[in-house]
């Protein structure tokens, strides 16, 4: 069994954590010393090209058949590989009987989160940020929209010097990582 260091959740297999995500560092098999046991016979082999003598057996029949790019290529007439015969009129009617699985909506929709967020591994209480500053994992924090952020104000310095992240639309330095979220911005061309 595998237990994570980071949130203890027990799984038996696989190479990162089922519930917190981290990835598990690879575990390295160290290779035993092998000694040659005394008793075996050395039997060297030169590479695998070494010339066979081989005579045919009489009792055998030869009857290769050709095999591959040598044979001719033969059409079967009666075989047509891009359409099916004809079925005739299916009546197509909805099932009665078939439950979709899906609740009528009543449109009342899911607040988003903002403010203060709990994070749901390690309960740090946070207020802003994409990213829990105790245990780094992801935050459920709605994005803000690119309208809000547009009049959000520059870091002071040059103005014509940031971008804006592609993913939560915070100002951040080309070819740098945004401090939020921590996409790279592409660099400046």
């Amino acid at each position: 069994m595998i237990i994570c260091p980071l949130c203890d959740h027990v799984q038996p297999e696989g190479t990162e954590c089922d519930v917190c995500g981290r990835v598990f560092p690879a575990q390295t098999v160290d290779a035993a010393p092998v000694a040659q046991l005394a008793e075996l016979e050395l039997t060297p082999h030169t590479g695998g090209r070494a010339a066979v003598v081989v005579a045919a057996l009489p009792e055998l029949d030869l009857t290769r058949q050709k095999a591959g790019p040598d044979l001719p290529a033969q059409v079967v007439p009666d075989l047509e590989l891009t359409r099916a015969g004809v079925t005739g009129a299916v009546p197509v009617a909805p099932m009665q009987e078939l439950d979709t699985g899906r609740a009528q909506d009543d449109g009342v929709r899911t607040a988003a989160p903002v403010g203060v967020v709990v994070c749901r591994y390690c309960r740090n209480e946070q207020a802003q940020g994409m990213l829990c500053d105790r245990c780094g994992m992801r935050l459920p924090r709605a994005r803000v929209a690119a309208t809000a952020v547009a009049g959000a104000k520059r870091p002071e310095g040059d103005e014509a010097g940031w971008v804006d992240c592609s993913s939560c639309h915070t100002p951040v330095r080309p070819g740098k990582a945004c401090p939020e979220c921590f996409t790279r911005a592409p660099a400046e061309a």
